[in-house]
């Protein structure tokens, strides 16, 4: 199972801001906020509890700058190392009054295959400068064209928790880009409408639902598919993923939060 899988698809389903401005004024989340999910690995006809993804929200000075520090981090339970070891970091620094993204690392070991990816993001020349390199090949250095509406993952996340959902109907495909494996993917996800939904801890909670269009290679291929279930409240918080992988299925829970900036109040008590 790999645990980047579940920062993908947490930028994937939240990525229909990119039909609106490229610019918003942050609304949705504070510095201190930190949000824990279980991800669950279908083996046969059991669904084992295999790891543990977090998404934490920092302060910090980049360049003279003030800026959002987004870190997260996923990794398999230690009892499941030996059968796939995953320790995978993913961070980012993004302008706290534009939510530019304006750098990007992803530093991932999954078995025995390692990454180490760095990206800058230059609003001025709209470029990327990429530093990348893994298991299979050489270090090697790019520039990629920066697009308007073009992020890293982890900013993506946090920029399209602040959309305004109630412009979208049933069935509305939108367009998303970002960039990842040295790449600048342009792909949709399709809004399904609002649902409530009970998860197997016995929460229900009132959710905005998506089917991404995936990425085939490593993790998906051309048949796969994913069905993600989103707080309708301000938060904006991801609840449920559900995904089939090349290998099976995966799930995502949302097991925890800390620091939110508005209370849960998506949740069905």
């Amino acid at each position: 199972m790999k645990i980047k899988l579940f920062v993908i698809f947490l930028f994937i389903v939240k990525a229909e801001l990119l039909l609106a401005q490229c610019e918003v004024k942050n609304t949705a989340f504070k510095a201190g906020e930190i949000v824990t999910y279980s991800a669950a690995y279908n083996w046969g006809f059991i669904w084992v509890d295999a790891g543990r993804v977090s998404f934490k929200v920092f302060e910090q000075d980049f360049n003279g700058q003030n800026a959002y520090y987004f870190k997260s981090t996923g990794t398999t339970l230690k009892k499941y190392d030996w059968i796939y070891k995953v320790r995978d970091v993913f961070e980012a620094w993004a302008d706290t009054e534009t939510l530019k993204p304006l750098k990007a690392i992803r530093n991932t070991s999954e078995g025995d295959y390692k990454v180490l990816d760095i990206y800058h993001f230059d609003h001025n020349q709209k470029k990327i400068y990429a530093n990348t390199s893994n298991s299979k090949k050489k270090p090697q250095k790019d520039t990629l064209k920066l697009g308007k509406c073009t992020f890293d993952l982890l900013t993506a996340i946090y920029f399209a928790r602040n959309i305004r959902f109630e412009n979208y109907k049933p069935n509305d495909k939108i367009p998303i880009s970002f960039v990842i494996d040295n790449e600048i993917f342009n792909l949709k996800i399709k809004f399904l409408g609002k649902e409530t939904i009970t998860t197997k801890d016995n929460r229900t909670f009132r959710c905005l639902k998506f089917t991404p269009e995936l990425v085939a290679g490593t993790i998906f291929d051309e048949k796969s598919d994913m069905t993600v279930w989103v707080t309708d409240d301000k938060n904006r918080l991801p609840v449920l993923v559900e995904a089939k992988v090349l290998v099976g299925y995966v799930k995502a829970l949302l097991i925890s939060t800390e620091g939110l900036r508005y209370p849960l109040s998506s949740e069905v008590k």
